[in-house]
């Protein structure tokens, strides 16, 4: 190994040319032949079924990420859950932006109004009158105009609301405010995305449609326009897609997919990960003890990986398997002593989302070389 290669700076784990032996551990790799398969899958699949895809940033919190869904899968802009995601979104020069969650903060309002300076469009939810109220008034500060979508409470039991006659009045308020536009309805069912049958999770998608359905409903007869419903996940989307009542599509995880994710089944009872989308974010870590027999010990733990959703797999090593996480160290069986000191393991964490929220890069590799390097832009944006 040459180690002056190495020499690569104290908060980057890896340059351009690097094998991925040679990379920093424990780092953020993405396959980018299987990112690319995912995203051009689900631009076709948004193109073929006349859906608009509005991908969630909150996932990646990654602007090069975000373009390159708009590039190859014809993505619309993206969503994401923060003001300051929001600024960063913006910033780096994506054009359609959509908070999907409320802002109730007086100045994070007044930043959010602040953004369609940049000359993106901006949109954000609702859920009450008041807010309303709030959202116009730092439009009209600023001379700017928001978007503001209804959200409607579906079945996730969060924000939201699911009375007709609440709907009507709050819509009826952003149509009557100054520097506001109606948008429309935001229906999203998260509840639901991790139930493992199709059968279980298309179950409570027809209970969501027809809340949703109820909503508009009654918007209609109160003469008022709703020019798009949007929502849908990665375990949700084709429900969606053939409701008749959603023209837009917020999947965020099939890009990278996770464990978690992984072990839901498709309409033929197939794990999605294993046909529909393809495996392409993993924690790359390396092997530091193999001090005690049919164990080994590596240097990724709870501060590499979100652990809430479950452990880690090991990818490709057979009856490798990911047992225990501490802060720094993740205790693997090794039943058939394959691992030495150093061995490169690729893990698929259990939730992509947070995941992603500990790391500062993204190493891009192709046919095991380091072809790029994106920051993790959003990273702790939390606010």
């Amino acid at each position: 190994m040459n180690f002056d290669s190495l020499e690569v700076g104290f908060d980057i784990p890896a340059r351009v040319g690097m094998s991925e032996a040679e990379v920093f551990t424990p780092a953020l790799i993405l396959d980018l032949d299987a990112l690319e398969r995912n995203i051009i899958k689900m631009g076709d699949y948004a193109r073929a079924h006349d859906m608009r895809h509005r991908v969630h940033g909150k996932m990646h919190k990654s602007v090069d990420a975000a373009k390159l869904q708009m590039r190859l899968g014809g993505a619309v802009g993206v969503c994401c859950q923060k003001v300051s995601e929001a600024e960063v979104f913006v910033r780096g020069g994506i054009p359609d932006v959509l908070i999907s969650n409320e802002v109730r903060d007086l100045r994070m309002i007044d930043r959010l109004a602040q953004l369609p300076k940049r000359g993106a469009a901006v949109s954000v939810c609702v859920d009450g009158l008041e807010n309303v109220a709030e959202l116009s008034a730092a439009a009209q500060r600023h001379g700017t105009k928001l978007e503001i979508l209804l959200e409607i409470d579906c079945g996730s039991g969060r924000c939201g609301v699911d009375d007709p006659a609440v709907a009507v009045r709050i819509a009826q308020a952003v149509v009557a405010a100054d520097g506001l536009r109606f948008g429309g309805v935001q229906a999203y069912q998260g509840a639901m995305q991790h139930l493992e049958t199709y059968a279980a999770r298309q179950g409570k998608l027809d209970v969501a449609i027809a809340i949703v359905r109820e909503v508009l409903a009654a918007l209609e007869a109160a003469k008022i326009d709703v020019p798009l419903v949007t929502g849908g996940g990665t375990g949700s989307y084709p429900f969606e897609t053939g409701s008749g009542v959603y023209n837009e599509l917020q999947c965020g995880s099939y890009a990278f997919m996770d464990a978690d994710y992984g072990r839901i089944l498709d309409a033929q009872g197939q794990r999605i990960d294993q046909g529909e989308w393809h495996n392409a974010l993993f924690v790359l870590s390396s092997v530091m003890s193999v001090a005690k027999p049919q164990q080994a010990v590596v240097d990724a733990g709870l501060k590499a990986m979100s652990m809430e959703s479950g452990l880690p797999l090991v990818f490709g090593r057979g009856s490798v398997d990911y047992v225990e996480a501490s802060d720094e160290h993740g205790t693997l069986s090794d039943p058939e002593r394959q691992l030495r000191i150093n061995d490169k393991l690729r893990l698929v964490p259990g939730h992509c989302d947070p995941t992603c929220n500990l790391h500062d890069w993204y190493v891009g590799m192709r046919n095991g070389v380091v072809e790029r390097l994106w920051p993790v832009s959003a990273r702790g944006k939390g606010f």
